[in-house]
């Protein structure tokens, strides 16, 4: 029998060989009563959040979700951002409640590796408990050995992670923000910690993210003595998802996306603009009916005068010759397809499945294919996300796939034509965001996109304003010369106007504005000029 404050080393249980019937528990004494972690412990961890706590915080998982090493975990249908976290667990092996930091090493009887795997789709919604992010089966692989903890100082421990053999974290005791007694003493002042209770003590930087396939090892160890051995889990997808009628369903935005992948470079986000950069602009609601009503050649003449003549996407078509399309850039860059590459790039999560999760309402997304068209650069189920995510189009100068039923979502699609063929057979997608190629011009994100029957012309954003406005302009004057042309007019002196004809129109224009009438139709640049009205208007 021991008393709650009962700190002496004798009062803790080594640890055992003996394996529970559960080979869930194999490496473990027993079945863990609680398995209690912390949120935040690791100073890299907290300097890559851009956050240090002051004290620690913690969150329970299930004993449920414990797993041997040589398991695999799920990652739940319909879910993206299943993250590893190596991390060291402390076996408890004695009593202990309302113990002092000096004493709370003493009732950890061992300590092994652990991985505190957790599912960020489901981060947000469960507000820091991590209920459901982190409490699924397998979640919590522990393992294989155990050390004891009466051998080794608490703060020479070292743990590391690998990734499919890369090594992705590495960091010791040493740069604990809160010492691990630390953690035993303060849980120990709010509940009993009983013998056989798990505290997995938080992880480092370099925690990633895990796709189907990968397999991920943690150990941990003292240098030049004792190890757990490597604990070992492989990834596997599952089939089965969330019913939405029972609860919220996983969703994953750019916070979660760059928590769980370490870094908005590593998950495939553009950088964050730097302080005091000037935002991207947008287009505002008057801006976008103005380009709507201003033609792709009218632009493109106007762009020309201010000697911009490589502003053209070539070699592309739409597949909805009847609509306009009006939005601003976001890019998808492919490279030419190389096996190793395409091994490490192409499944999974890839680029090209992020840009279109994070195209945003009144979004062009515009890919670089390199004018390659002999395989897909998308299908239905990609024009469906992009459409379902309020997005303007999609032009690709590469090929489509299932061209019919990307043409029967409805969303403006531009591209160098139809092939039946998968991505794979050509490209790699790299990555998003970025300054690309596309039909024989560049573009970056935040350029405009118009596009209609004659093709698809990029403007620079700074120039949008006086681009669309001047179009406008010549728009009328076009009408308004075609009226005259249609009358019997001769062209010579008409077009262009000299400076006879010049005055004539510049006094419509002013008896219109004064008088209110015809504004609107000289604003009306797509209207025809009927044969009856144009002599009618030239009388």
């Amino acid at each position: 029998m021991t008393t709650e404050n009962d700190t002496t080393a004798d009062a803790v249980a080594p640890p055992t060989e003996h394996s529970p019937a559960d080979p869930r528990f194999a490496a473990l004494p027993c079945r863990p009563g609680k398995i209690v972690a912390i949120h935040l412990s690791y100073a890299s961890r907290a300097d890559q959040r851009g956050r240090r706590p002051q004290h620690p915080s913690y969150f329970f998982k299930p004993s449920s979700s414990v797993a041997a090493s040589g398991s695999t975990i799920e990652r739940p249908a319909g879910t993206e951002l299943l993250a590893f976290e190596g991390e060291i667990a402390l076996v408890i092996g004695a009593p202990a409640r309302r113990v002092a930091a000096a004493d709370a090493w003493s009732h950890v009887a061992a300590v092994t590796a652990a991985n505190d795997f957790g599912l960020y789709d489901l981060r947000a919604n469960d507000k820091g408990s991590n209920v459901r992010s982190k409490g699924g089966d397998g979640f919590t692989p522990i393992g294989p050995s155990l050390i004891d903890a009466r051998t080794v100082d608490p703060a020479a421990l070292r743990v590391r992670t690998w990734l499919n053999g890369g090594l992705a974290q590495d960091d010791t005791t040493a740069g604990l923000i809160f010492p691990l007694a630390q953690l035993v003493a303060d849980l120990s002042q709010h509940f009993t910690l009983e013998p056989g209770d798990v505290i997995l003590t938080g992880t480092p930087a370099g925690s990633s993210v895990a796709v189907p396939g990968d397999v991920v090892e943690v150990e941990v160890s003292v240098d030049g003595g004792p190890t757990s051995g490597r604990l070992v889990t492989t990834v596997i997808e599952g089939a089965a998802g969330f019913d939405p009628d029972l609860g919220s369903l996983p969703a994953a935005d750019d916070l979660q996306r760059t928590e769980a992948w370490g870094s908005r470079e590593a998950a495939g986000l553009s950088p964050e603009p730097a302080e005091g950069a000037e935002p991207t602009p947008s287009l505002s609601p008057a801006l976008r009916e103005k380009l709507e009503a201003v033609p792709v050649a009218g632009l493109s003449a106007q762009l020309r005068k201010l000697g911009l003549n490589n502003v053209t996407i070539d070699g592309v078509r739409p597949l909805h010759p009847e609509s306009k399309l009006v939005g601003t850039a976001r890019t998808l860059r492919f490279v030419p397809n190389r096996e190793d590459l395409f091994a490490s790039h192409g499944g999974g999560y890839n680029a090209q499945k992020r840009a279109f999760d994070a195209v945003g309402g009144g979004d062009v997304i515009v890919i670089e294919a390199r004018g390659e068209a002999g395989s897909g650069t998308l299908g239905d189920i990609l024009a469906i996300r992009a459409h379902a995510r309020g997005a303007a189009g999609i032009v690709t100068d590469g090929g489509v796939r299932d061209a019919d039923a990307v043409t029967a979502v409805g969303i403006p699609v531009y591209s160098a034509g139809a092939h039946p063929a998968v991505l794979g057979r050509k490209h790699v997608p790299w990555d998003h965001d970025v300054t690309i190629a596309c039909g024989g011009t560049t573009v970056q994100p935040g350029d405009v996109i118009v596009g209609d029957r004659d093709g698809v012309i990029v403007i620079p954003p700074g120039l949008v304003e006086e681009v669309v406005d001047a179009a406008l302009a010549q728009e009328d004057e076009d009408a308004w010369i075609a009226a005259r042309v249609a009358a019997g007019n001769p062209v010579d002196g008409l077009f262009p106007m000299n400076a006879e004809w010049r005055a004539r129109y510049g006094a419509e224009r002013a008896s219109a504005a004064v008088s209110g009438s015809g504004a609107a139709d000289l604003r009306s640049p797509n209207r025809k000029v009927e044969p009856d009205a144009a002599r009618e208007a030239g009388r």
